[in-house]
């Protein structure tokens, strides 16, 4: 079963076979893949993440933050949250609902930290009109405590 999503209305559509046709909804043709869209966006996660220790990524453009509670534990506890997260693999239903690898939960020097992906345009302003258009899509990864959430 697969979900598919119109490209001019945005309705949602499963279907156990091929991508509709049409959209109910509105008519009109084309319609995007959830699932292998979803596949995509985790690999440039993850790609984007393990680069965060040579600089960045050459084409997954970005920037690492953390919060003041993060930066407040000092370079060496950042510098090893990086490390931890540029090497995170541990993606469960728990921690991953949406599989799109934009989340993870680890503990660092008895601290339990969070790191979390958002997705922006070129301006960092709003969200990614297509998470998938490298050239327009910047990343943000976010390291911070549970309790500054």
């Amino acid at each position: 079963m697969a979900q598919y999503q119109c490209k001019s209305c945005g309705e949602i559509e499963v279907s156990n076979l091929a991508a509709p046709e049409a959209c109910t909804q509105c008519g009109e043709r084309g319609a995007i893949d959830l699932d292998a869209q979803t596949a995509e966006i985790a690999k440039a996660n993850d790609a984007f993440r393990a680069a965060i220790l040579q600089g960045g990524h050459p084409e997954l453009l970005g920037q690492v933050v953390c919060t003041q509670g993060v930066a407040a534990e000092g370079l060496g506890f950042v510098a090893r949250a990086q490390i931890e997260v540029a090497g995170f693999a541990s993606f469960t239903v728990e921690n991953d609902p949406y599989g799109d690898h934009s989340f993870g939960a680890l503990t660092i020097n008895g601290k339990k930290l969070w790191w979390k992906i958002a997705l922006y345009d070129a301006d960092y302003r709003f969200g990614a009109a297509d998470p998938l258009d490298m050239a327009q899509t910047r990343r943000v990864l976010t390291l911070l405590f549970p309790s500054e959430y």
